[in-house]
């Protein structure tokens, strides 16, 4: 009978559209959540006979419509940690089962991936988001990314150990013709990160009009403290061809040093070594190149001191402590030490699937992957397919309360409507068994 099937029909009508409120409900509840992504609605007719002559009807039933590839806001941010994705993929994340006594955890076996990219350090390092799930990415060593796996992201306030100096660059001009010697202190800095002073002094030559000063370098708290010193000539002596003013060559050296010996073209260095107490810390001094104006020269001086320093640099690095840490827009996840040094420990991927709307909702605005959805595919930020990322930045949910209220009038309405279907074949079949009266 008709009645019947009408009533079931308004009645899988209310169902479908209870559904429908249950979506709409989550979304609005969920608008301020950091990478929500919304649910909409599909519904769809089912028939029970319908041809030329009769249409019998069915049922209707409400199907979620998931967004997971619709982008939402990005939103920057104070959090240095936070990051977005800027296209499609997720980032992929562990969640915690449990804390061992050392401070490591155990993870979930399963793999998980979410959008909410709201990540802060906690108490143990790892790099976790507001729901708690902890960053995944590829750990980086010297430099050199490890894309063989992937691991959960741990900071640790570990310290940058002291690099001693190596190799030092000067550049000035010592004045042509001068009669007094002139001295520069300089830093560096030993085997256990402690800066050491060193004092180089140029002496001019007694000779009258001769081009030649002797490099002389004294460290206070060395043993012993005159590390040697070298004659430096410069062009005219000996008939050189090269430009005057510009390096000629070293003459015999003295101490620890030893200076290089080349042509036109070839860096002048000096090389010497000092003991602060760790043994002896083999250093080597550019001064420039032979025949070149680049590095040290001897020109006329305008400058009441004689000696007109450049620039010096030197490649040691001191004892650095724990600063901060932040992400990069390619991915990279930097530790910030106070020393001005900073170190790439782990960079975060993306993960992109063939059918991200395919995946299954987790808590915590995350998904696990399903056989529709297919592999989750770990990518470079920004190539083969995958999002962009933006440094300081959240997405934001993609729902639209607008939207959503539009919606939630006419879920109303049609659940309204519905119910006057039900009441009106009850009246109806009221109407049908009066008729025995």
């Amino acid at each position: 009978m008709s009645l019947y099937t009408s009533m079931n029909t308004a009645v899988s009508g209310m169902n479908a559209q209870s559904r429908a409120l249950g979506h709409i409900s989550d979304n609005i509840a969920n608008s301020q959540t950091v990478g929500f992504k919304r649910t909409d609605t599909n519904f769809v007719s089912y028939i029970t006979e319908s041809n030329l002559d009769v249409h019998r009807p069915g049922t209707v039933l409400a199907r979620p419509d998931f967004t997971n590839q619709v982008q939402g806001t990005l939103e920057q941010v104070e959090n240095p940690l936070a990051l977005a994705i800027s296209g499609q993929g997720f980032f992929p994340v562990a969640l915690s089962s449990s804390t061992n006594s050392d401070g490591t955890r155990n993870f979930d076996l399963r793999s998980f991936y979410t959008r909410a990219g709201d990540f802060n350090r906690d108490r143990g390092g790892y790099l976790v988001n507001g729901s708690g799930y902890v960053a995944q990415g590829w750990p980086v060593t010297n430099g050199v990314v490890d894309t063989s796996q992937i691991v959960p992201i741990r900071v640790l306030e570990d310290v940058f150990s002291p690099v001693a100096t190596g190799n030092l660059t000067f550049s000035g001009n010592l004045p042509a013709g001068g009669t007094t010697p002139h001295s520069t202190p300089i830093q560096v800095i030993d085997s256990l990160g402690k800066a050491r002073s060193l004092n180089l002094t140029f002496t001019p030559s007694a000779a009258a009009g001769d081009n030649t000063w002797t490099l002389s370098i004294n460290a206070p708290q060395a043993v012993p403290p005159g590390l040697g010193s070298i004659p430096i000539l410069f062009s005219p002596d000996g008939g050189s061809t090269h430009p005057n003013g510009t390096l000629e060559e070293f003459g015999a050296p003295t101490g620890t040093f030893v200076g290089s010996v080349g042509g036109a073209g070839v860096p002048a260095t000096v090389t010497f070594a000092a003991d602060f107490g760790q043994g002896l810390q083999t250093m080597t001094l550019n001064i420039g190149s032979f025949g070149t104006t680049q590095g040290l020269t001897q020109f006329s001086s305008t400058g009441p001191g004689g000696l007109s320093i450049n620039s010096f640099e030197q490649n040691g690095i001191p004892l650095g402590a724990f600063s901060s840490v932040t992400t990069q827009s390619n991915g990279d996840v930097r530790v910030n030490y106070d020393n001005g040094q900073a170190r790439v420990v782990a960079r975060i991927p993306v993960a992109v699937f063939r059918d991200a709307d395919k995946l299954e909702h987790v808590d915590g605005q995350a998904f696990v992957r399903t056989a529709e959805s297919g592999e989750a595919r770990i990518v470079q930020a920004g190539e083969d397919g995958g999002g962009a990322f933006s440094a300081r930045a959240v997405e934001r949910s993609n729902v639209d309360i607008a939207s959503e209220f539009s919606k939630l009038i006419l879920a109303q309405r049609a659940y309204s409507a519905n119910t006057r279907i039900v009441s009106t074949v009850d009246e109806l079949l009221q109407e049908t068994l009066n008729m025995r009266r």
